[in-house]
């Protein structure tokens, strides 16, 4: 007789770096009640299984599975981390090619199995990818969700916050549009504490952070960087994407109504129709509830349309 599966019940295709740190994120903040993994390398995945599992005395009870497709059904959330790594002298038009060959695999199989879960994509290009994965599944948009810049801007609200000696959960602002060279910060409703950022520079009277726009652009390209400077030094990113996949993850899970930067299907924003970018959604059971539309200024909506062209001839290329 086939064990029946407990939930909350998370999946995670590809179990790498970042999905072996998003399952220790989902283990430790006790979202999970079982937890499946799968990937190509059976051997190493067992060992992970095994080495997590040893965790149990010190967290909530949750049941690992070093599993195959058959194993995720009915689950609440799939979280796709499969992809295929950039090679010396291949393009990033190479890439997205062998990992849209890669998608054009696996979904079936996944939808195959569990139809009605939330895929939350996280393999780059993750808003290229998420878009392919909503046409090859014709599921409802809302139902695929990319993880999209909920790290930028994870990234961007610690250096806000390290820059205005405050702390991080005090600091409200995003980055938007693409997870990649063109996503843009909207610095026109940044917030620290309910107060503009301009205005709470000059109300703290900070000397370091009188010129603007020089701190502006030195911090966005701070953040832009932050990937390319942590993988020159060790190879890879992990920690933050597990845990921004585990708040993602605990939104949907808990039914919060919890707004975070995702990608997500793009209707008649800016005159921008049919790409998955990030805008600020809702985030609930039924996944994105409500992407926000939010107001941006003259220079961000420049910004947001750079971004979404640059997405569209990458699409247009790979005839989706």
């Amino acid at each position: 007789m086939k064990n029946k599966s407990l939930h909350p019940k998370i999946s995670i295709i590809g179990c790498g770096n970042v999905g072996i740190r998003f399952a220790y994120a989902l283990i430790i903040k006790g979202i999970a009640r079982e937890i499946v993994m799968v990937d190509i390398d059976r051997k190493r995945l067992e060992g992970e299984v095994m080495d997590l599992s040893h965790t149990a005395p010190y967290t909530s009870p949750v049941n690992i599975i070093a599993g195959s497709y058959e194993n995720i059904g009915d689950s609440d959330i799939i979280v796709i981390t499969a992809g295929k790594n950039q090679q010396p002298g291949e393009t990033r038009q190479d890439l997205v090619n062998k990992n849209v060959e890669l998608f054009k695999e696996i979904i079936p199989k996944i939808q195959h199995q569990a139809p009605k879960s939330i895929y939350l994509i996280v393999s780059n290009p993750v808003d290229i990818l998420s878009y392919v994965t909503h046409k090859i599944s014709e599921k409802p948009y809302n139902e695929i969700i990319g993880s999209g810049t909920t790290l930028d801007t994870a990234r961007f609200r610690y250096l806000l916050a390290k820059n205005f000696h405050v702390n991080a959960s005090n600091v409200h602002a995003y980055i938007l549009g693409e997870h990649g060279d063109s996503e843009f910060a909207v610095w026109s409703s940044a917030m620290i504490g309910g107060i503009l950022i301009k205005d709470y520079s000059r109300i703290c009277n900070f000397k370091e952070v009188q010129d603007f726009d020089k701190q502006f652009r030195r911090i966005f390209e701070e953040v832009k960087d932050s990937a390319y400077k942590i993988i020159e030094r060790k190879g890879e990113t992990s920690y933050g994407i597990g845990l921004a996949l585990t708040r993602i993850s605990q939104a949907i899970i808990n039914n919060e109504n919890t707004i975070l930067p995702v990608s997500t299907l793009i209707e008649d924003f800016y005159d921008m129709n049919d790409l998955y970018l990030s805008l600020p959604c809702i985030i609930n059971k039924n996944g994105v509830q409500e992407p926000l539309k939010i107001e941006l200024n003259d220079a961000e909506i420049k910004n947001f349309k750079f971004s979404a062209n640059a997405i569209k001839k990458i699409i247009n290329k790979i005839s989706f």
